[in-house]
C-alpha cells in the first residue's frame, strides 16, 4: 500500500504561538503532532506528504522519515479532497489517506490489510469529545455516519437527533481502481472546497465509492483548536 499524509493545514483555530509553522507541527509535549504516528507512518515504504503552509518547515522530517513531499500551492483556496488528488499520477497500487493533525494508535494499520475500501471508525470517540467540548455542541460539531450491511451507507450529514456509535478519524483505505474513480469524480464536481466526508458521502451516494466500515476501539485525537490540543496534552503526557 501507499501513503498520501495530508499536511497543508495552518492551523488558524490553535494558539498564535504555533503559526509560524504547519499544524502538524504544533508540540504537544515537546513532541510534534506528527511524531506520534512515526510508527505507524514506518509501516509503508512508498509514501506522499501533501505540504502547504510553511512548506519548507516539512523538509527536514519528509527526508528522515521517506517522505516524498507534494506541494499544495492553492492551500489558502482549497480543501483536503484537492490535496489528495494533487498525488493522483504517483498512485501505482492501494492507497491509505491519513490527515496529518491526528494521533492515534497505529494498531489500526491491521484493519486497513484487507482487500476492501475500508474506513476504520473510532468506537469510543463519545468518552473523549466529552472533555474536548459541551453535549450541545457535540452535537454540531460531530458527523453522522450511517452503516448498512457493513457498509457505509452515508458520512458526514449533520446530526439530527440520536450520536452515532462511531466517528469518522480521517483515516481511510482506497483501492486503486477507486480511487482512479474518484480523483475523475473530483474534477468533475469542480468544487475544490468540498470537504473530506461530504465528497466521500457524495461519491458513496453515486455509486462510485463502496466502502467497508470497521470499528476501532484504541485512542483518537483530533486536533482542531486549543482545548483539544489542552486535553492531548494532559492525556499524552
Amino acid at each position: 500500500m501507499q501513503l498520501i499524509l495530508l499536511a497543508a493545514g495552518r492551523g488558524t483555530r490553535l494558539p498564535k504561538k504555533f503559526r509560524n509553522k504547519p499544524k502538524c507541527l504544533a508540540e504537544l509535549n515537546n513532541k510534534p503532532i506528527i511524531d506520534y504516528n512515526l510508527e505507524f507512518f514506518s509501516k509503508f515504504n512508498d509514501k506522499y506528504m501533501i505540504t502547504g503552509y510553511k512548506n519548507n518547515s516539512l523538509k527536514k522530517f519528509c527526508k528522515k522519515n521517506k517522505f516524498k513531499m507534494i506541494q499544495n500551492q492553492n492551500f489558502k483556496s482549497t480543501n483536503m479532497v484537492y490535496s489528495m488528488f494533487l498525488a493522483s499520477k504517483y498512485i501505482k497500487k492501494d492507497v491509505v489517506i491519513c490527515y496529518g493533525d491526528i494521533i492515534f494508535n497505529s494498531n489500526v494499520y491491521s484493519l486497513l490489510l484487507e482487500d476492501n475500501n475500508i474506513m476504520p471508525l473510532n468506537a469510543n470517540w463519545l468518552q473523549h469529545w466529552k472533555k474536548r467540548m459541551a453535549y450541545k455542541d457535540i452535537i454540531k460539531d460531530a458527523e453522522n455516519v450511517v452503516i448498512e450491511k457493513k457498509y457505509i451507507k452515508k458520512i458526514g450529514e449533520p446530526i439530527k437527533k440520536k450520536l452515532p456509535k462511531v466517528q469518522y478519524m480521517g483515516i481511510y483505505k482506497i483501492k486503486k481502481k477507486s480511487f482512479i474513480k474518484m480523483s475523475s469524480f473530483f474534477k468533475d464536481l469542480k468544487d475544490k472546497k468540498i470537504d473530506m466526508t461530504n465528497f466521500i458521502n457524495k461519491a458513496i451516494a453515486k455509486n462510485i465509492l463502496k466502502i467497508k466500515a470497521k470499528r476501532f476501539k484504541s485512542y483518537w485525537y483530533e486536533i482542531d483548536n486549543e482545548k483539544d490540543f489542552n486535553v492531548a496534552k494532559k492525556e499524552l503526557k
